[in-house]
C-alpha cells in the first residue's frame, strides 16, 4: 500500500502559484492554499509591527513514489528567488479519501519518517488577537518566527447566542517550526499564557516534521 506525506511550503504572498506550478510539473496534482500573516523571529523589529508579512501556505498532499520529484522541484524552482524566501516541511499522512474511497498507507513509511523528526510542529489556535503574545512567549523559549492564520471556532449547543444566532469567535492558528529538544520549553510557555488560562480558551498541539527546508538562493 502507498505512504503520503503532505508537504508545507510557507512563501510570500502571491508566489503560492510558483510553487504549485513546480509541483504539478514534477507530477502532483495540486495543492491547497491558505493565507497567513508571518510574524519576524526578531523580537523587537515584531514589537514595531514592521515584522509582519503576508504568507502563503500551500499544501500538497503527494505519494511516496513521487514524493522525491516534487520536494526536489519545489526546493529547485525557488533557488532563483532570494535568500531566506521561505521554507518547507513534510508531514506524514496516513490515509487519503479521494472521490469518496479512502485509501491508507503503509505504516511502516510512517514509522521511519518519525524516527528521523528533527523539528516539531507546534499548531496553537486560541481568541483573535493574542497570536502575537503567544509568539512572544515561544520565543523568549527558543523558537524563531511564526505564521499566522485567521480561522473561526465552531459553534456548540451550549455556546453563548445573540438573537437567537450562535456567537462564533474569531481564532487565530499559530504555527511554529521548533527543533525537537525545544518543543516541551516552548509549550510550556505558551501553556502558562493568561489568555489561555480559562477553559476553552485554546488548544495547542504537535506534529513531528522532517526534511525541513529554508527555500530560496542558498549564498
Amino acid at each position: 500500500m502507498s505512504s503520503f506525506r503532505l508537504l508545507v511550503s510557507i512563501v510570500p504572498h502571491n508566489k503560492a502559484e510558483l510553487i504549485s506550478d513546480a509541483a504539478v510539473a514534477a507530477g502532483s496534482f495540486g495543492g491547497t492554499v491558505a493565507m497567513g500573516r508571518g510574524i519576524s523571529a526578531n523580537a523587537f523589529v515584531a514589537a514595531l509591527g514592521i515584522g509582519d508579512s503576508m504568507k502563503d501556505i500551500v499544501y500538497i498532499l503527494t505519494e511516496e513514489q513521487n514524493h522525491s520529484a516534487i520536494y526536489k522541484a519545489i526546493v529547485d524552482v525557488c533557488l532563483k528567488e532570494r535568500r531566506g524566501f521561505g521554507m518547507m516541511f513534510c508531514i506524514a499522512a496516513d490515509s487519503l479519501m479521494k472521490a469518496g474511497n479512502v485509501t491508507h498507507g503503509s505504516l511502516q513509511g510512517d514509522e521511519g519518517m518519525a524516527n528521523d523528526v528533527e523539528r516539531d510542529l507546534i499548531t496553537v489556535i486560541l481568541n483573535k488577537g493574542y497570536a502575537d503574545d503567544a509568539m512572544a512567549a515561544a520565543r523568549k523559549a527558543g523558537a524563531g518566527g511564526g505564521t499566522v492564520i485567521n480561522a473561526r471556532g465552531t459553534a456548540r449547543e451550549d455556546d453563548a447566542k445573540f438573537f437567537g444566532m450562535h456567537i462564533v469567535p474569531e481564532k487565530e492558528m499559530l504555527c511554529i517550526v521548533v527543533e525537537h529538544e525545544k518543543k516541551d520549553a516552548v509549550l510550556e510557555a505558551i501553556r502558562t499564557l493568561p489568555c489561555l488560562s480559562e477553559p476553552g480558551s485554546g488548544i495547542a498541539f504537535c506534529s513531528g516534521v522532517n526534511e525541513f527546508v529554508l527555500l530560496g538562493k542558498k549564498n
